[in-house]
């Protein structure tokens, strides 16, 4: 389930377009967010949930802890890697092959990759969904922001199928000085004693 934080859009190069202020507003919002540090909660639509600490640091790089499982998820600048506890291993994809490389690029922009299918705002909060726009329907992804502050709290993947995973942000701190071993992949199993290899 960890994965499917991430491995929900393949974007792929497209044309700029304009943006509606709500849309404009979130854009310059993760442009500006360089270094951050967060709490999260993982919830999916199959009734799954998983709490843990979030890591950014633009470009390039982010690790998803988990707390209940040995699982993690790292990006370390050019490669993403999903590390399962349970099967110990891992499995990696290059980053532009994944949803991560719109939130890790250099230049984070809505007007490439991705089409703002819609936005809005209800109960303090503002909306903003976007898709692929070679292939609307491989998925969405949709970010959740509070209004005062105006903050990133939420964001949902949902995949071709309809599932969904979300992730919710707590107690962010921005503009951090964070360790460089937080996003280099190191192999947990690597010193312990495998059988019947």
């Amino acid at each position: 389930m960890t994965a499917l934080v991430f491995l929900g859009l393949h974007v792929l190069p497209a044309h700029a377009r304009d943006l509606n202020p709500d849309a404009l507003k979130a854009q310059n919002y993760l442009r500006d967010l360089k270094t951050a540090k967060a709490d999260f909660i993982q919830r999916s639509s199959l009734g799954g949930r998983l709490s843990g600490t979030f890591y950014l640091d633009r470009p390039g790089r982010l690790r998803f802890e988990y707390n209940e499982v040995g699982d993690f998820i790292v990006a370390d600048g050019f490669f993403i890697y999903f590390y399962d506890s349970q099967m110990e291993e891992q499995t990696n994809a290059p980053i532009g092959q994944t949803l991560a490389d719109f939130l890790l690029r250099k230049d984070l922009t809505f007007q490439d990759d991705l089409v703002v299918q819609e936005t809005y705002r209800k109960g303090g909060y503002s909306f903003v969904t976007l898709v692929q726009e070679d292939d609307p329907q491989a998925g969405s992804v949709q970010l959740i922001f509070s209004e005062i502050p105006y903050a990133l709290r939420k964001w949902r993947v949902t995949d071709p199928q309809g599932e969904t995973t979300e992730i919710e942000l707590k107690n962010m701190e921005r503009d951090i000085d964070l360790p460089n071993t937080l996003f280099g992949y190191l192999d947990p199993n690597k010193g312990k004693k495998r059988f019947n290899d």
